[in-house]
Parts: structure tokens; C-alpha cells; sequence
């Protein structure tokens, strides 16, 4: 009061005046329960004094009117106080549920009030349900909000609601440094953050030597002795009720077997408080010797109590706060205040499984005298306070605004160029070359990368996670937006969970592999894995002969012959993921033995291993060569020879050849009996070389039914990166994957 007297009205007065405050600035504060009007008394204590500056109106609701939580509402009377209004908003019930309709009451019964009170700013504290409808009546129905103790970190469902207070607040007094830097990076303007310190400070730092030993007989009988009771307080956690009352119940164990009187204050509103409230009377605390049990003590009183006190017990956010003011032992239980800043007087149990935990720590904390504490305050925080409510000016403009981090200028500005930098990175695995490329919408290659393919699956792996950064740089240097990585490999795929079931031989190390956990954790982009088959009919659907097509088949003609099925549009995997392996459809029952196996398949006759193997054994036999051909002596015979040598006149070659295509074509005929679709597209390097021959079987072979076929080879020159691009691509534009 002395310190309020002595304040500079006239300069108060000028600083007003300059900031449009001609008026009394009319100052509604509101509270909801015991705990916050004990932050919150000391600042209207300061208002009051303060007539010539500002008018308050008080409003209460929340459990302050409620019998069972001790009817805190007279001791704001007792303050002498006027209530301008009282509002019933609790709904009994004490669960989720009667939380959520004690907020959808208040914001029943709020906008009447601010309707008729019309203040210019309203004080809200902290971090309770009720406090978030007044914050959200407020910020509707355009009043200016200041928020006590934004910025702080606890846990449970507080943490979100404080910080949803923070943005509707206008205004911030927070407590600790790194409350404000808190504030700072949830983007609030630091000219409108206030560092004040916690304002019960204000009466904690100076209450410590007043009568206290008249309080400890009252609350806890004649016979007590300073330092040796305790304080608990607990309660419930709303986002794990069960365990929060598992853990009271292994307190109260305690508390009984450590055998010190004990202060049990009654839990808050929370949902789980009948919970809490029946296991005190199941173990008989209201009757214990040892126990007194009260539902409320008047601040004045508590604050000598605690102090005084041997030890506190629970996980009241005043144990972690207030308490440390007086540097009395406290344990704090659980995770309802986790990430609030301690002093070293609190020792924390996180997750008590029994009572000996709780027990050991009541031995190691009772009786000690840690040093005062002052991280939530130095005692001086309503000055402060009052002083930034005068600052305030009305004329400013209502509508908040936050103070965002900078970010680089986005050049895409029209809708044509983001459609053109949209992209994808897309990976091709094959047996012998690694390739990763950035593909735009348009199909176009805009950088590419190729490194031999790893033997081992660390190496692979790897070597992928090193590509796919490196081309994941480069694409901003050349504004494309990479959507998501898209990857093709041989083998069967689970595209649904991105992992790779069974490899082909070509690839060794292949098989049971995550390819989309690695690689979507390093690169945090979506991924999308594929047969290298189904890629290429993808490719083909987007980009090539398919566009538009309903049904149509890819086959690919390479080291392997392997394929895709669209059918209705849709790519066909079928149950197993085994759909479309058309390189082991079987067209001959005793013909040369497969990679897979088995005998006669299509890839056994007309893959580029097929066809090494028919050019080695002609060249082993002096059958391959002939005029204009020569292979050196450290040269390996490929298909590439065989090819070469059918086109400069070796029978034999071509006879191998035609065989080859006469296979791929029986293939043809029995997919077209199987799927009748209305275009068969062939790719790969021997396309070229089988079109015709593949047409010529259908003439022959097939139903008249189905010989309208279309049969064309690939336009495409990179199917299988343009495949794996068009994973992304058409899931992340049209979700049509």
C-alpha cells in the first residue's frame, strides 16, 4: 500500500493520456478457482489502489461456488471485493465429458456479462478449461485479453489450453525468461510480453515472518511442531485418469506408512476427482489420526503452511512454484507438472509402480532446508503490471498480429509455374545401376543421377539415402517443389507398406526390405514403392500410349521381362502382389530352365540373359561372328552381338531371334485371352525387335476376338524413372493411385 501511495499520478496520468486512455481503463478480471486467485489477488489489490486510474469489475465462476471445493468465493468478499457477477458454470460430473459442458456453459452465460460490463481489457490467469471460455468469449466479442503465466510448460491437457490462451491473448505477463522466449517463438509480439514475475511472489516473499504457529495448531493440532508434517495436495490428470489415480492411491500408501501428520487438501474439478475423492474415504484419511483432510485453506493460511512445513507432496503446480520461495522439500508426483522450471528443492517422481518408490522419497526429502528459490519472481511483479496496463493504448488497432520468422519469398506466383515446378525424386533400382532422378509434372527429366548398384543392402541403402539428398539439394537450386520420392525395383512389392517381399537374382540382399521407413525419416517426404513392371505400365498412363486408355499392358523387354496391368484405369497388384509377372507366363512346357526355376517361361527365351546365353553358346561354337563383326578377346558376348549379328546375315541369329519373339508373342496372345485389353505397349531395348514378330503370332494364334489389338512399342526413353515420378505424382495431384 505504501509503495501504491507513492507512485507519480501525475506522470501516470501523462503517460495515459498519450496513449488515448483519456478514460478510466475498466478492467474486468475473472476468476474460476482457488489456485488462480491467488496470482490474481495481489494485481486487483494493486487496481484498487488505483481509482484516479482504473475501474475493476470482478467476475467468479467455476468451482469458487461449488460447497464441495469449500465455497472460495467468500474469501474474494473477505478481501472486500465486490463481485459484480456470479456464474454457475461447473456441470457436476467430474469426467471429460462435464468439462467440456462446464465450457460450453460458460460460453452460454459469458457474453451477457461482457455485454453489460463492456470492458477495455480482461484479465485471464493461466491454463484451466474455464479460463479458455473466457478467453474465447473475450476474443469474439472483441475485448482485449491479458494472460497471466502464458509461455509456461506443464503437462497434460494444460499445456495445450495455455497455449491456445496465448493466441487469443493480446497481451502477455509471464513469469521466468523462458516463458518469454516461449512466447517470442510461438510468433507473439515482444512489445506486447511483459517479464513481470509470478504476482503471488508479491505476497509469498514478505509473508514468511508473520504469527504461524496459531495456523499449524488450527489446521493441524496442538501438538504439531514446525517442520514435521507435510502438505499434500494431488490431482487428477486428465489425460491419464487411471494411472493418475493408481499413483494417489500409492501415495496415500505412503503417506500412512511414513507416519507424520499430514494435510490432504481435496483435488481440483478435474475429470477423475470422485475417483480420487473415494479412494481417500476408502482408506479412511477423513478418519486417520494422522490426517487432516480439507477441501480449502485461505491462501494467508496456506502460504504459512507450506512454508513451514516438512515436506510437500504432490502435483499441485504451487509445489514446483510457489513453495520454492520458502525453499521447503518438495516431491513432486507424476507427470502433471512436467517441463515446469524447479529449484532444487523438488525431487521428482516420475511414474511410482509401488509405494516404496514414493516412501524412499519422503525418507530422502522430509525435514531438509533447501536455499529460497526466486525463478518465478522478485517480489516486484504488480508494479509492473500496472505499469504495462497504463501503457496500453486503445486506439491501436484490436486485431492482433504475429511477429513470424522470416521465410524465403516463394517466385512461384502463377498457377502455370507451379504446376510446372512440381515434382518428384524418383529412384530406379536395377540389376546392375542406381539411378535417381528429378522429374516434373510434365515428365520432364530435370537432373539425373547414376551410380552402379551395391552388392550388399547397408551399401544400397546407403548409396540411396546419399543420392536422394543430394538430388533433394539441387532441386531448389533449380525451383522444383519435390512432392514425394517415388521407387521402382525389381522383385514382388508390398506397395501399401513400401517394403520390397522378394527379390529377383539380379539384386542381391533385396528381399524383406523397408524401403519407405529409411528414407520418408531422412528425407521427411512421403514415399511410394513398386515393381519395376508396374511402374512402367505407370509411366506409360501418364506420360506415354496409356494416357486415357482404360485398359491396356505394358511389357518390358530387358535383362528380365517383366510387366504391369491397368485395368478400369487402376493398376491391378493383386492379392499377393503378384499380379502382372508376365515374364513367368510359361509357353513352352519342356523349354530352357528360368531364373525363377521353373521351365519354358517367356523371360527364359526372350530376356537380355536369355539371349546372352544363346550369343555365348554360338560364339563358343564360332557361330556368332561373321562379316563386319569382331569381339575382343576381354569382351564380354552380350544379346548386343546376337542383335548385330541377325541384322548382318547370320541365320542363326536371327533364328534365336525369332524364337525369342514368337515366346514374347504366345505371352501376348494368352494375355490378351486372359485381360482383352483394347493396346499392348512393349518397351525396353529389344522391343524394337520383337514388335513384329509379337503381331505376326497374334495373326496366327489368337481369337479373332482380340487380333484388333494394338501392339506398340514404348515412346517413352526412361519408363522406369518416369514410372516411380508418376507414383508421386498422380497420388499427390489427383489421389487416383
Amino acid at each position: 500500500e505504501v509503495y501504491f501511495k507513492n507512485l507519480s499520478k501525475q506522470k501516470q496520468k501523462e503517460v495515459m493520456e498519450k496513449n488515448g486512455n483519456n478514460h478510466k481503463l475498466r478492467v474486468c478480471v475473472a476468476t474460476c478457482n482457488r489456485a488462480d486467485y491467488s496470482k490474481l489477488a495481489p494485481i486487483m489489490f494493486g487496481i484498487k489502489a488505483e481509482p484516479q486510474f482504473f475501474e475493476l469489475d470482478v467476475v467468479v465462476l467455476g468451482s469458487h461456488l461449488i460447497d464441495d471445493y469449500g465455497n472460495t468465493y467468500r474469501m474474494i468478499e473477505q478481501d472486500d471485493f465486490d463481485i459484480h457477477t456470479r456464474l454457475h458454470t461447473i456441470v457436476r460430473g467430474e469426467d471429460e465429458a462435464a468439462m467440456v459442458e462446464s465450457v460450453g456453459l460458460a460460453l452460454v452465460k459469458l457474453p451477457d456479462v461482457l455485454n453489460r460490463l463492456k470492458p477495455d481489457i480482461m484479465i485471464v490467469h493461466g491454463d484451466r478449461f474455464d479460463a479458455l471460455a473466457l478467453a474465447t468469449s473475450a476474443a469474439l466479442m472483441n475485448i482485449r485479453i491479458l494472460h497471466i503465466e502464458g509461455g509456461e510448460v506443464s503437462g497434460t491437457i494444460d499445456d495445450s489450453i495455455r497455449h491456445a490462451i496465448t493466441k487469443l491473448a493480446h497481451y502477455h505477463v509471464c513469469c521466468t525468461r523462458s516463458a518469454e522466449q516461449h512466447l517470442i517463438a510461438m510468433c507473439e509480439d515482444h512489445d506486447r510480453i511483459l517479464l513481470a514475475g509470478c504476482p503471488s511472489y508479491d505476497k509469498l516473499l514478505s509473508a514468511k515472518n508473520k504469527d504461524y504457529m496459531s495456523i499449524i495448531r488450527m489446521w493441524l493440532g496442538e501438538d504439531v511442531k514446525t517442520r514435521d508434517y507435510i502438505v499434500a495436495l494431488q490431482h487428477p490428470v486428465t489425460t491419464d485418469i487411471k494411472h493418475s489415480i493408481k499413483m494417489f492411491e500409492l501415495t496415500l500408501d505412503a503417506l500412512i506408512s511414513f507416519n507424520k501428520r499430514t494435510l490432504v487438501l481435496f483435488p481440483n474439478v478435474d475429470a477423475g476427482n470422485k475417483e480420487m475423492v473415494r479412494v481417500m474415504r476408502k482408506k479412511g484419511i477423513e478418519h486417520h489420526p494422522n490426517f487432516r483432510a480439507v477441501k480449502h485453506v485461505p491462501f494467508d493460511q496456506f502460504i504459512q503452511l507450506v512454508a513451514h512445513a516438512g515436506c510437500m507432496i504432490g502435483n499441485s503446480s504451487c509445489g514446483v512454484r510457489e513453495v520454492g520461495a520458502f525453499g521447503t522439500p518438495v516431491i513432486n508426483l507424476g507427470t502433471r507438472q512436467t517441463g515446469r522450471e524447479t529449484g532444487e528443492n523438488v525431487l521428482h517422481v516420475r511414474d511410482a509402480d509401488t509405494q516404496d518408490k514414493i516412501l524412499h522419497a519422503l525418507q530422502l526429502q522430509f525435514g531438509k532446508q533447501y536455499p529460497c528459490s526466486k525463478i518465478y519472481g522478485d517480489g516486484n511483479a504488480v508494479p509492473r503490471i500496472l505499469k504495462f496496463l497504463k501503457s496500453i493504448n486503445l486506439k491501436e488497432p484490436l486485431q492482433k498480429k504475429f511477429c513470424f520468422p522470416p521465410v524465403k519469398d516463394n517466385i512461384s506466383q502463377d498457377i502455370d509455374h507451379i504446376l510446372e515446378t512440381q515434382s518428384a525424386l524418383a529412384v530406379d533400382l536395377g540389376g546392375t545401376n542406381l539411378r535417381v532422378a528429378i522429374v516434373s509434372m510434365k515428365g520432364e527429366i530435370v537432373k539425373k543421377y547414376t551410380q552402379l548398384n551395391p552388392k550388399t543392402y547397408e551399401d544400397r541403402l546407403e548409396l540411396i539415402l546419399k543420392m536422394c539428398v543430394e538430388a533433394a539439394s539441387e532441386a531448389v537450386n533449380v525451383n522444383c517443389r519435390i512432392l514425394g520420392v517415388g521407387i521402382s525395383t525389381g522383385g514382388r512389392v508390398n506397395p501399401r507398406e513400401g517394403i520390397v517381399l522378394h527379390s529377383t537374382k539380379l539384386i542381391q540382399e533385396w528381399s524383406s526390405v523397408d524401403l519407405r521407413t529409411p528414407i520418408s525419416d531422412a528425407l521427411h517426404l512421403p514415399v511410394w514403392v513398386d515393381n519395376d513392371g508396374n511402374c512402367a505400365a505407370l509411366a506409360e498412363r501418364k506420360f506415354g500410349h496409356g494416357k486415357g486408355v482404360e485398359n491396356f499392358v505394358t511389357l518390358i523387354t530387358g535383362t528380365g521381362i517383366g510387366g504391369g496391368i491397368v485395368h478400369q484405369h487402376e493398376l491391378i497388384h493383386g492379392s499377393s502382389f503378384c499380379a502382372a509377372e508376365l515374364g513367368h507366363i510359361v509357353v513352352s512346357l519342356d523349354g530352357p530352365e528360368c531364373l525363377c526355376g521353373s521351365q519354358g517361361c517367356i523371360e527364359a527365351y526372350a530376356s537380355g540373359i536369355a539371349l546372352q546365353r544363346e550369343a555365348k553358346k554360338l560364339h563358343d561354337e564360332d557361330l556368332l561372328l561373321v562379316e563386319g563383326m569382331s569381339v575382343k578377346k576381354e569382351e564380354v558376348v552380350s544379346a548386343a552381338h546376337l542383335i548385330q549379328a541377325a541384322k548382318l546375315g547370320n541365320t542363326k541369329a536371327d533364328s534365336i531371334l525369332r524364337t525369342a519373339g514368337t515366346a514374347l508373342g504366345l505371352g501376348v496372345v494368352n494375355i490378351l485371352h486372359t485381360m482383352n485389353p483394347s493396346l499392348v505397349i512393349l518397351s525396353g531395348v529389344l522391343a524394337s525387335h520383337y514388335v513384329n514378330t509379337v503381331k505376326d503370332v497374334i495373326n496366327q494364334q489368337a481369337l479373332s476376338s482380340v487380333k484388333t489389338v494394338d501392339v506398340v512399342v514404348s515412346n517413352l526413353a526412361d519408363p522406369a524413372l518416369l514410372g516411380a515420378a508418376s507414383l508421386v505424382l498422380d497420388y499427390t495431384t489427383r489421389r487416383i493411385y
